[in-house]
């Protein structure tokens, strides 16, 4: 069984923020998300291109590193990612960007979007009202409600949303574009 990830809330952060020797914040959102709003200092390195380039990545995090995202999910899965590349010292920040923001902690940030989970929400509820109307007149209709209440369930159990990766490419959600170059680039500039 995979053990938990050390976990630290806000005010441990601003801490250690203020210390000399502060840790590396990498933010797992989708460029999106982190414009939206994201802690002064972190570097947005998205799930996908974590897990795909960790070794890279790896020999640029030395040091502690908070990991972070908007709940926390995604920032403990980054964490077991790294983890397995070997990287010490990682922490992940309790409750996320949420909880950064709800303490009126600092953040940086442009033009608010909704949060991807919310997006699932709206799309995943759609979907459902409008089949389950639908079936109404057209009774096959309702299978379309049991797929989305099917893809939940997996997506539950296995900590994945299909609907989410696909809402995270649409162009609305992308932000800028990421590349582990610039990433790297950015990591070796700061230190």
């Amino acid at each position: 069984m995979p053990t938990r990830p050390l976990r630290l809330d806000v005010p441990s952060l601003r801490d250690l923020l203020g210390a000399a020797n502060a840790p590396r914040l990498i933010d797992v959102r989708t460029p999106g998300e982190f414009d939206s709003a994201h802690i002064p200092g972190s570097y947005n390195v998205p799930l996908d291109l974590l897990r795909e380039h960790r070794a890279e990545l790896r020999g640029h995090l030395d040091e502690q590193v908070v990991l972070i995202c908007r709940s926390g999910q995604r920032a403990a899965q980054a964490e077991q990612a790294l983890a397995a590349a070997g990287l010490p010292n990682l922490r992940v920040l309790d409750g996320g960007i949420a909880a950064w923001q709800a303490e009126g902690a600092p953040v940086r940030g442009g033009r608010p979007r909704w949060d991807l989970e919310r997006q699932v929400r709206l799309v995943a509820g759609s979907i459902v009202l409008v089949s389950v109307l639908v079936s109404l007149v057209f009774p096959p209709a309702k299978w379309a409600a049991a797929f989305i209440g099917g893809g939940l369930t997996v997506a539950a159990l296995s900590n994945t949303c299909l609907m989410g990766m696909l809402l995270a490419k649409l162009p609305y959600n992308r932000g800028r574009r990421v590349n582990v170059e610039d990433i790297v680039a950015a990591l070796k500039d700061d230190r």
